[in-house]
């Protein structure tokens, strides 16, 4: 059985690890073992993997091909679903679908799946963006997630529930998912040893079998994570959240630059896209008057020009508590100019599902509850003061959120 048990455990993961562990964290070696163990053929960890992630069976007591003995052995072994109780919600004519996800130890994550349909130069896709935390250690100010704080790091299996959850709800539509993005609640590279280990199952042929090429891995920028990455030699996509080029915004924007400053994160960026051949994925998101100037334009299209790299601009989602709106689309395609005149690809994403709460962690703060006047307040005037101290060129004297200070290099 593989070890699932982080370097430092989390007090709030003390609780879930106690529980029996989640099916989808056996690999087919280790859920073999576990069958020979018992005087049982390794076949049957193959018929127990495909019932996990090939029939959308709701449990192991639908394993019509094992003996009903071993059926009650595995129910109390293992967990089939390490995420329960989801709450969905729909938008943009069902196309878009927002889950919360309650976890075993009654704590909250968010999926969101979108469907693309075929268009000109694009075939159909469904994408699922799932998440690797319990809220996040960063803090970005513009992000829902962010006004949570961080909870806990996901297991692995809490992270590939989340895809198959998705899995079996599009196959009843006679789809099934052909993308998967780590861009949910938290940082993915603050835990990155259980990211690898979903990754690896969503790759992997005898589980869920998702090529490399269609997932995406995102960071707000811990260097250390890209470097390993980069070390590991993985095909799948590398996305960096870059919002700004200039350090004095960026340390408010993104507070983990405070520690691993913009260049230094884009240059860990390069030396992976040269060692892997694949091209960056920029994410900007787009704050009118903030971090949409001409200026900040420039500095990014200087900080990415020759390099292999594409830039998603992204209006800004609404976000409660926040002194900021998205930057106006004429603004938006202004910027986007600049970047391609210095040979940067850039797109313009248009948001999916804000009539549901399309910002990320949005579904998980409004189940925790809003803040108080004084403190929505508060939060504001330190956001309105921070970034005009930043647009006047002034570094942040904040410090490093607690848990970015306490990662490891």
């Amino acid at each position: 059985m593989p070890t699932v048990v982080p370097t430092i455990i989390q007090p709030s993961l003390a609780a879930i690890l106690a529980l029996p562990p989640g099916i989808s964290d056996e690999t087919p070696e280790s859920l073999a073992a576990w069958f020979v163990a018992r005087g049982e053929p390794s076949f049957r960890a193959r018929q127990v993997l495909d019932a996990a992630w090939r029939t959308g069976a709701a449990g192991p007591e639908e394993i019509t091909t094992l003996p009903a003995p071993l059926r009650e052995e595995l129910v109390r072994a293992f967990r089939w679903d390490t995420v329960a109780d989801s709450v969905l919600q729909l938008s943009d004519g069902g196309a878009t679908e927002k889950a919360l996800h309650r976890l075993g130890d009654g704590q909250f994550v968010e999926s969101v799946l979108m469907h693309f349909p075929a268009s000109a130069g694009h075939r159909e896709r469904t994408t699922l963006c799932i998440s690797s935390q319990v809220g996040c250690a960063v803090g970005c100010p513009f992000c829902a997630t962010g006004e949570l704080g961080f909870g806990r790091d996901l297991l692995a299996s809490e992270i590939l529930d989340q895809v198959r959850h998705a899995a079996r709800r599009v196959a009843a539509r006679g789809r099934r998912l052909t993308n998967i993005v780590f861009m949910g609640m938290g940082e993915p590279l603050l835990n990155l040893d259980r990211v690898l280990e979903a990754v690896e199952a969503l790759n992997d042929p005898r589980r869920f079998g998702l090529g490399a090429r269609h997932i995406t891995v995102s960071t707000s920028g811990v260097v250390p994570g890209i470097r390993r990455l980069t070390g590991l030699g993985p095909q799948f996509t590398l996305a960096v959240s870059l919002h700004a080029a200039r350090d004095p915004l960026r340390d408010v924007l993104v507070p983990l630059n405070r520690r691993w400053p913009v260049a230094e994160v884009v240059a860990a960026a390069r030396e992976h896209a040269d060692a892997t051949g694949r091209r960056i994925t920029y994410e900007v998101t787009m704050i009118g008057g903030v971090n949409d100037t001409d200026v900040d334009a420039q500095a990014m299209a200087e900080l990415l020009r020759g390099d292999l790299a594409h830039v998603n601009l992204i209006p800004m989602n609404p976000v409660a508590h926040t002194p900021w709106t998205a930057s106006p689309m004429p603004v938006i395609e202004r910027f986007a100019t600049s970047l391609r005149a210095a040979g940067i690809e850039t797109t313009i994403r248009h948001n999916r599902g804000q009539e549901i709460g399309a910002a990320c962690g949005q579904l998980a703060a409004d189940h925790a509850g809003a803040p108080t006047p004084a403190v929505v307040a508060h939060r504001r005037e330190r956001l309105v003061a921070q970034s005009a101290a930043a647009l006047r060129g002034e570094r942040s004297r904040e410090p490093v959120p607690a848990a970015v200070s306490g990662a490891r290099e």
